[in-house]
């Protein structure tokens, strides 16, 4: 926890000066465009009024949400202010992190842990020890929170590539906001049947950063948080962050990112493996001479895996969620030896991709 706290602040002090920019920037295409000033069509974003027009209406169903949690309008009043705060914010850097480097880079689960214990020490001064809404509130931010980065992330990536491609901003920022409601309609009914079928939070289904973001609310409420921890973690951070900022200033290519150290030490094993033989194929791969249009195919086959991975959970859930019957497929105890053969060769395939000539 003190390790991602620490890496969300530092992501936030590294693009403290790019988010003022742009910021200075959206001002000042509002400006030309009131003085009649001609923004070629490839600059033209959704105009920064109408955006915090939306902003301020928006704020009025969260603080219902967190008015119907908390039961008071003073303290959630003062929820959806720091949720705004914190969603501009830590949005602004994710957003930012992924245009720059990609997705893989964006540091939703600092911020939102982050997020989550500052919620959690306010609402503490606020309700005090032993409040049975305080830990629900605090999570409650940090999932709005977590939203924004998540959305902002996704949108940079899709603005960078309409840029490379000679899009319109302004309409695809509509077709964004398009797409985020159609994917509220739809993620509930997901989610929900993900949970008939596996459990959210099971071994099966083990969402480990939930999980974290859970303990460190229900921590500080409960005052059983192991503070000394906390800081043993926000101690390595620093000195990971020293050691990267040493490794960049020498030029080299090995680099040590505290949020993916962090998210590390808490990830479970099955989850970590996958990734560490991931990079070791990348690695490898690049040994053995691959490189450009080889290591592009690489990165698509992977991201596709991830994809199929992804719908097949969903659709095998889908006999589970309507049957209410987990043992739907009886011959499916006979075929333990299948998912480590089907690794391997996953695994085979995709060195074979990266490295063929």
């Amino acid at each position: 926890v003190g390790a991602m706290v620490i890496g969300g602040i530092w992501s936030l002090i590294k693009l403290f000066k790019p988010l003022v920019a742009g910021i200075q920037a959206s001002l000042e295409a509002v400006r030309h465009k009131s003085e009649g000033s001609n923004i070629p069509r490839e600059e033209k974003d959704f105009p920064i009024n109408y955006v915090g027009m939306a902003l301020l209406g928006l704020l009025i169903p969260v603080f219902f949400l967190y008015l119907g949690i908390i039961k008071s309008v003073g303290i959630a009043a003062i929820l959806a202010i720091v949720m705004m705060i914190f969603g501009f914010l830590f949005s602004a850097v994710a957003a930012y992190m992924a245009g720059v480097v990609g997705s893989s880079n964006n540091p939703i689960s600092g911020v939102t842990i982050a997020t989550i214990l500052f919620s959690s020490l306010l609402l503490l001064a606020l309700l005090g020890t032993g409040s049975e809404v305080g830990a629900a509130g605090a999570i409650m931010v940090g999932a709005v929170v977590c939203c924004a980065a998540a959305i902002g992330g996704d949108n940079l990536q899709d603005l960078k590539t309409g840029y490379i491609l000679g899009a319109t901003p302004w309409k695809q920022q509509i077709m964004q906001v398009v797409g985020t409601l159609s994917a509220a309609v739809v993620l509930g009914l997901v989610l929900d049947i993900l949970h008939t079928a596996y459990v959210i939070g099971s071994p099966t289904l083990s969402a480990p950063q939930a999980t974290l973001m859970k303990s460190v609310a229900d921590g500080v409420f409960s005052g059983d948080l192991p503070w000394g921890f906390v800081s043993i973690g926000a101690v390595i951070a620093v000195i990971l962050i020293l050691m990267d900022i040493r490794q960049e200033k020498i030029g080299s290519d090995f680099r040590i990112p505290v949020l993916a150290v962090a998210v590390g030490i808490y990830l479970p094993i099955e989850l970590t493996v996958p990734i560490f033989i991931g990079g070791m194929i990348n690695h490898f791969g690049k040994k053995s001479g691959a490189g450009g249009s080889k290591q592009k195919k690489g990165l698509l086959l992977a991201s596709g895996l991830i994809t199929g991975e992804a719908l097949m959970g969903i659709l095998v859930a889908l006999p589970i969620f309507i049957t209410g019957n987990k043992d739907w497929w009886p011959f499916i105890g006979g075929l333990s030896l299948v998912g480590p053969i089907a690794f391997i060769g996953v695994i085979l395939w995709l060195y074979k991709v990266v490295t063929k000539k």
